[in-house]
């Protein structure tokens, strides 16, 4: 909800002034109000507890999954990973969590353009905010997750700093307004979730990593 507070103030001084100024219409009135419920509706921020086997890497993101394969992960690992894209609508908490326990290895953003997010494209072409996860004794347990705008989405506000500690499951970052979260897992790890299924931030198994 923080992030949103100036989009919560100009929503009530817009309703203020609708009901002073036009109170003969209920148009404007409604409109705002409308607008207000959604704002506060999107940016909600529920409590969440993740899974007690600490095997399992969690959902960094509210949404559907949308797609699983192998790619070159090229911006850290510099190796063959698995991905699991997961596209958040509007309608979806864009609070995006820890997949694993860890430090925070690495964030970097890039510049890009802002293609529909369930574009398969847009992982390579949208403006995004990569980060990893893990620890630098064991990197071949690290994860990475790049946070991908989309066509409404146009701010990724981030949260953790580069060497801080994380447990699985807590918020390190948002993105403004329906958006793309591509989580990059190592070749051994065991997806356990499928193409259109929902999963939810914090709570869902995405997959199991071996010790």
């Amino acid at each position: 909800m923080y992030e949103g507070r100036w989009i919560f103030a100009v929503l009530i001084v817009a309703n203020i002034l609708s009901e002073t100024r036009l109170l003969h219409s209920f148009i404007p009135v409604i409109l705002s109000a409308g607008l207000l419920l959604f704002c506060l509706w999107f940016f909600r921020d529920p409590e969440r507890n993740p899974p007690t086997d600490p095997s399992l890497v969690v959902s960094p993101a509210d949404g559907t999954v949308t797609l699983v394969d192998e790619v070159e992960e090229e911006q850290f690992f510099k190796r063959r990973m698995k991905r699991v894209s997961i596209f958040l609508s509007v309608f979806d908490v864009h609070v995006n969590r820890t997949p694993i326990a860890g430090d925070v290895l690495f964030t970097e953003g890039r510049g890009g353009l802002y293609l529909d997010a369930r574009k398969p494209e847009a992982s390579a072409l949208n403006e995004s905010l990569f980060w990893a996860f893990g620890h630098k004794d064991r990197m071949e347990r690290a994860v990475g997750v790049k946070l991908v705008t989309g066509a409404i989405a146009r701010r990724i506000v981030p949260w953790a700093q580069l060497g801080e500690q994380m447990e699985r499951g807590e918020r390190f970052a948002m993105i403004r307004f329906g958006s793309r979260t591509d989580l990059f897992l190592p070749l051994d790890a065991e997806v356990i979730v499928s193409v259109g299924q929902k999963v939810k931030g914090c709570e869902t198994a995405i997959a199991r990593m071996t010790s």
